[in-house]
This record gives C-alpha cells, sequence and structure tokens, in this order.
C-alpha cells in the first residue's frame, strides 16, 4: 500500500493550530517534513503521515517529577 499524505488543513485540525504557523514553519526550514508538488505558489504541499508521527514521537516529553 503507499504513503497516506495529509494536506497543510488536515495536519493544522490533528495538532489544533493554523495553517499559517505551518506555512511560517515551512519558510523558516523548521517542522516536520513536507513534500510540494508542482512548481512555485501553485504547488501543492503534502505531509506524509509516516513523517508526522516521528515528527510526534520525537517531541514527546516524559514525566520527570
Amino acid at each position: 500500500m503507499g504513503d497516506v499524505f495529509l494536506t497543510p488543513v488536515e495536519l493544522a485540525e490533528r495538532w489544533k493550530m493554523s495553517t499559517h504557523t505551518l506555512q511560517n514553519w515551512r519558510v523558516q526550514n523548521a517542522g516536520p517534513t513536507f513534500t510540494k508538488m508542482g512548481e512555485g505558489r501553485s504547488g501543492k504541499v503534502l505531509y506524509r503521515l509516516e513523517d508526522i508521527e516521528a515528527y510526534e514521537a520525537k517531541r514527546r516529553l516524559r514525566d520527570e517529577r
């Protein structure tokens, strides 16, 4: 089976944040890995679910109390 992808809107909903924040992260080369299909502003941005889950796992914190 092929990779599963999320759009910026779907990822923003998953993380309860704005798509603008995701856009800023892409410009700053921060945040999760993404794929851009097409050229320039008209290119479609997609996030591979596997990359999202790896990004989430790296940021998971342990309770050190």
